[in-house]
């Protein structure tokens, strides 16, 4: 079996700029370098995280790096603040969130708080549901302290390798990031930062994904992950926000459903904007108009925006927007 890597790096005079905005965005890639590996037959992702590959491997002895179940690469004892351990396999049949996050991030420990209220009150409904740290703390002093503070499990400081095959597993490319779990080990979500936050009172646990989700502070950061569809609506007309989603849904649903059937992420995410800072910042960043309803759909990392201002929007035009996008026929404008 034959496999390709893909570098991501600084020196891009090699690759036409548009080709490699592609590669960007179909493998979500958000820092540099990164080293993905695929299946050359497939072209599906063998390993996101390919430099801790070659960190963790330098002589290639567990080639060809492919991901493993979570049952197996948590494996082994995990922490209680108090010191006391217990097995990762007493935790079947439970939903799992798999946390990373560090002392030293900021943002990290604003969401830690948040995140120990969420736990709490998820346990309090008699949820069965556990956190497992996973620590990008820079010593061990870091961690206990900032394990103190946790009332979850963490993976030992000092196990070093497990903490890697878990950021490995899940192409961590950023911190802090929550990634839920099923009682099978199976991702739920990889946006539990933005549920947690969304979601104070947990009613929607475990956070299984929405198709279209409304704009807001909390999952803004989203729209840097690849193109996003964005409609543009009036939030001050009672039930316009509701129904923009309700159209938007159907078409998304099928965007999702054809790619993981072909087990990949969908090239799209779907969003719908009201009137509110958030929204008004947007439309100054990207120069768009005023108008509402606005369909666009905004490419970030290319700098790039689709814009259709049509008086009414209906789900034929969206479906054709996103198709005619999709199948790269539309102009894209400089943002």
């Amino acid at each position: 079996m034959k496999y390709h890597l893909a570098c991501f790096s600084c020196c891009i005079c090699r690759v036409k700029w548009e080709r490699l905005l592609k590669l960007w965005n179909k493998y979500r890639i958000s820092n540099i370098p990164s080293l993905i590996f695929l299946d050359a037959t497939t072209g599906k992702v063998v390993c996101r995280n390919g430099l801790l590959v070659i960190r963790d491997d330098p002589e290639g002895l567990e080639f060809p790096w492919g991901p493993k179940p979570f049952r197996e690469v948590i494996a082994g004892p995990l922490l209680r603040n108090n010191g006391q351990s217990l097995e990762s396999s007493s935790l079947e049949g439970s939903h799992m969130g798999v946390y990373f996050s560090a002392h030293w991030c900021p943002p990290c420990r604003s969401l830690t708080r948040v995140l120990v209220e969420s736990y709490r009150k998820i346990k309090e409904a008699g949820q069965k549901f556990e956190i497992i740290f996973v620590s990008a703390d820079r010593s061990e002093d870091s961690f206990k302290q900032y394990f103190s503070e946790m009332p979850w499990l963490a993976v030992p400081y000092t196990d070093e390798a497990r903490r890697s095959r878990l950021n490995r597993l899940y192409g961590i490319q950023g911190i802090p990031t929550l990634i839920v779990l099923d009682p099978q080990g199976e991702v739920i979500t990889r946006q539990g930062r933005v549920e947690v936050l969304n979601d104070e009172d947990c009613r929607e646990f475990p956070w299984h994904p929405k198709p279209v989700l409304e704009l807001s502070d909390s999952n803004a950061v989203q729209l840097n992950e690849g193109p996003c569809l964005v409609l543009f609506v009036d939030s001050e007309d009672d039930g316009e926000s509701e129904a923009a989603k309700q159209l938007i849904q159907p078409i998304a649903e099928k965007i999702i459903a054809k790619y993981k059937a072909k087990e990949e992420e969908a090239p799209l995410l779907f969003f719908v904007a009201g009137e509110d800072d958030m929204t008004d910042s947007l439309r100054d960043y990207t120069n768009l108009p005023e108008a509402a309803p606005l369909l666009t759909i905004l490419d970030m990392s290319a700098r790039a925006k689709y814009v259709m201002d049509v008086e009414e929007i209906t789900p034929a035009i969206v479906e054709a927007f996103v198709n005619d996008f999709l199948a790269e026929k539309l102009k894209p404008e400089p943002i």
